[in-house]
């Protein structure tokens, strides 16, 4: 898959075409592995907002690359252009792992690529896009979606999200860390796009895991059950798993096992104490436990994880 070809069109929105050439136009300093070779290809300059691209290559460049990805369009009530579609339909065809970034879902679907799929773009266009393709299962709450070689990305941010787990797929967990530290995101997210569509974040007055996650946070290395947590803010546990998915699109349990990992990242990258001191530190309790979910959640051992970092 080192091979990516990036469709350019006009009409097309320049954050994820950008974005895109970021992430697989060239490796952190930091890693000593073959990088993508990409190719931005169009039939003629387009014009991307503000900004005047010079292609590389035309459109028949797609069936020849490892993975073609489709950038957002700026416009879903136009048809997608009848060359584009086409172009990523024969890539397909070819052997490509075809991705679209935001609305750039739509130019999949018109090439017949999401059929009997499931499939996401950014939440302000699902309706559209199922309503326009019955055929397409659209699942508006989630960040992204891979279905082998076929994978959509939701809006804007969620495309990084995409590209920083094909880079996982490609080169490993670690590798794909070091892309997300040299461009300041975080590596995962969890949670959907749902979490984005009203109240991304607590209010600083008034809602309750606006006091509770500092809370927290500064106490992971103690044992804390969701009933701690919804004692904390005074109230059901029932009702705090409401306000969590509001608020991060996960349960409390998926959150809290999420910052124990991150946690243990942080310890493993700056510090020299063993895994067993790590594990209590994170608040797994042994090293046994840590090495199971940190091996299931980022892909490889703590151990490994160490050492690749630091080398």
């Amino acid at each position: 898959m080192r091979s990516v070809a990036v469709a350019a069109t006009d009409g097309m929105l320049h954050f994820e075409l950008a974005l895109a050439c970021e992430v697989f136009g060239s490796a952190p300093a930091a890693v000593r592995v073959p990088w993508y070779d990409l190719s931005v290809c169009g039939t003629h300059p387009v014009r991307a907002g503000r900004f005047l691209i010079e292609p590389d290559d035309g459109f028949d460049r797609l069936a020849r690359a490892g993975t073609v990805i489709v950038p957002a369009l700026a416009d879903v009530d136009e048809d997608p252009p009848t060359g584009l579609a086409k172009a990523v339909r024969a890539a397909h065809a070819a052997g490509a792992r075809v991705v679209s970034l935001c609305t750039g879902a739509f130019v999949l679907a018109a090439a017949g690529l999401l059929d009997g799929l499931r499939a996401t773009t950014h939440w302000a266009h699902t309706g559209e896009l199922a309503a326009r393709y019955p055929r397409v299962t659209v699942d508006p709450d989630v960040l992204y979606v891979d279905n082998g070689r076929v994978l959509t990305s939701a809006g804007k941010a969620a495309a990084m999200d995409l590209c920083l787990h094909l880079v996982r797929l490609d080169h490993g967990s670690a590798i794909a860390n070091v892309v997300a530290r040299r461009l300041v995101v975080p590596p995962h997210r969890d949670g959907g796009q749902a979490q984005f569509v009203s109240t991304p974040v607590p209010e600083p007055d008034g809602h309750p895991l606006a006091e509770l996650l500092p809370w927290v946070m500064s106490r992971l290395d103690q044992p804390l059950t969701v009933e701690d947590l919804a004692r904390r803010v005074n109230l059901s546990s029932r009702h705090l798993a409401r306000q969590f998915h509001a608020v991060t699109g996960t349960t409390p349990l998926r959150w809290l096992l999420a910052q124990r990992i991150r946690r243990a990242q942080e310890l493993l990258e700056t510090t020299d104490d063993s895994i067993d001191t790590i594990a209590a530190a994170a608040g797994m309790g042994t090293a046994t436990t840590l090495r199971r979910h940190f091996q299931r959640t980022i892909g490889v051992p703590p151990d490994t994880y160490r050492r690749t970092f630091r080398a």
